[in-house]
């Protein structure tokens, strides 16, 4: 008897997961059909659909670096108040989905009982999002998670209430290379200083054609110091990027002293109203001082006040400074205008167009 022919082995799918089967069942209910949605009170929306049917997302500010004992005390408060569902938002919040409106004020109260504070909606200071720090990342100058809980220490009220003229997105980044992204305020790290080799152990530890390519402006080439294969920097391309620090640690480019953190602001990945728009150096030379950064605090509650109080309905951070120029922006916010803030590089014909990376 002929052997049965083998069943082709089904392939392995890989992509975004079906979402139904994380989703509340009124949202599957009502998928596609959800007719308006209000805020009752910061931290909290009301979807209604065609249908009738409500659903109230709550929302709790929580660190990005969790702990298991935090994630299970967030999953016990799901099972008593929201029947397990819960999901995270892209800046690390926390939110309950909540069919039944008699569970979501004894919901808000136990989240604030355990310090969780309720809020992020509507035009308020939404939770800072940030980059790895030093927990996964292989090239932080500084420590953005650090960062983030002093703000937002500072930046309490702004997060639980909605008196803002409109949502303010705060990030940070430990980096220039600023995976952060872009933010209406931006914290960001800057190291003012080219790298300072250690020659003796670049040809044990570094593969330097590597080191070479990663550069991106072609300011690192190969040599040979005291007899030894190394590299050598052309200090007059050098951005003092930090790129070159994770294939060779020998180039040690984190500086007591000379890296600093800079304030930015304008950013905005939306093009609700216009297109998107980068962020721009507001101030800068701020000390790197864990675990508070009183400096960074100081300036950005300082543009947050001027914010409030000038802008009108609606602008969002970038457009309330198109609105008022520059001039004006630095007369309100008492920030030193300084020839840093010129934009008159023009180089990167001459740098970028050498890199392994960029052609034009």
């Amino acid at each position: 008897m002929a052997e049965p022919a083998a069943k082709p082995r089904t392939p392995i799918e890989s992509g975004v997961p079906d979402p139904f089967q994380y989703m509340h069942p009124t949202t599957i209910r009502n998928f596609g059909q959800w007719k308006y949605h209000e805020r009752p009170q910061p931290g909290v929306l009301k979807h209604v659909a065609e249908s009738g049917e409500a659903l109230y997302t709550v929302r709790a500010g929580t660190q990005r670096q969790m702990d298991l004992a935090t994630v299970r005390k967030l999953c016990d408060i799901a099972d008593e108040f929201a029947e397990g569902h819960f999901r995270f938002t892209i800046r690390s919040n926390i939110e309950y989905l909540v069919a039944d409106e008699a569970k979501v004020q004894p919901l808000i109260d136990k989240l604030r009982a355990e310090g969780f504070p309720v809020g992020g909606t509507g035009p308020s200071v939404a939770m800072i999002s940030h980059t790895q720090g030093w927990l996964h990342c292989d090239i932080p100058g500084t420590d953005a998670s650090g960062v983030v809980k002093a703000l937002m220490d500072e930046l309490h009220d702004e997060f639980v209430r909605e008196d803002m003229p409109n949502r303010v997105h705060i990030t940070t980044s430990c980096c220039q290379i600023n995976c952060g992204g872009q933010g209406d305020i931006a914290i960001n790290i800057q190291h003012t200083k080219p790298p300072k080799i250690n020659h003796d152990l670049v040809a044990n530890v570094c593969e330097r054609p590597s080191v070479v390519a990663r550069c991106p402006v072609a300011a690192i080439r190969p040599a040979l110091v005291n007899g030894k294969p190394s590299l050598e920097v052309d200090e007059q391309k050098c951005i003092c990027c930090g790129a070159c620090y994770p294939p060779c640690p020998p180039m040690e480019i984190n500086d007591p002293e000379h890296s600093k953190l800079a304030i930015w602001i304008g950013g905005n990945h939306s093009n609700a109203r216009g297109a998107p728009t980068f962020h721009k150096l507001v101030c800068s030379g701020l000390p790197n001082n864990p675990p508070r950064w009183p400096e960074v605090a100081e300036v950005v509650k300082k543009i947050l006040h001027v914010y409030r109080e000038d802008a009108r309905d609606y602008e969002r951070v970038g457009e309330w400074v198109e609105r008022i120029g520059w001039p004006r922006f630095f007369e309100l916010t008492n920030l030193p205008f300084t020839k840093f803030h010129i934009e008159n590089w023009r180089g990167s014909r001459q740098t970028l167009n050498a890199s392994a990376h960029v052609r034009f």
